[in-house]
């Protein structure tokens, strides 16, 4: 029953990873997470709980504190709070190109 314990904690961390939406990683994240904090308690692992409960504290923190729309927060899609694009430090306008890297735009 511990090791299954183990085994479904490593598949619902590794599936976070799976999500669209970082909303989403950050509770699977905090599920699993509680789910390592048990195994850990069964086999008496201190270190295995610690680790695990500052990743499920780190994790619901994150998804509950409120963007501050108001300093500018950037979204996922590359438009600032005020529907604005990103601006790099020149103040140009950045996009990707299609290799993740950040190309200029005039």
């Amino acid at each position: 029953m511990t090791a299954a314990l183990g085994w479904l904690a490593t598949a619902a961390f590794s599936a976070s990873y799976f999500t669209r939406r970082p909303a989403s990683l950050r509770w699977i994240q905090a599920a699993a997470a509680c789910l390592w904090i048990v195994y850990g308690l069964q086999i008496r692992a201190l270190p295995v709980v610690a680790a695990n409960l500052i990743v499920a504290l780190a994790a619901v923190g994150t998804s509950l504190r409120k963007a501050p729309a108001l300093l500018g927060a950037q979204s996922d899609n590359g438009v600032g709070a005020g529907g604005s694009p990103r601006r790099g430090v020149t103040g140009q306008s950045r996009n990707d190109d299609s290799h993740g890297r950040y190309a200029d735009q005039s």
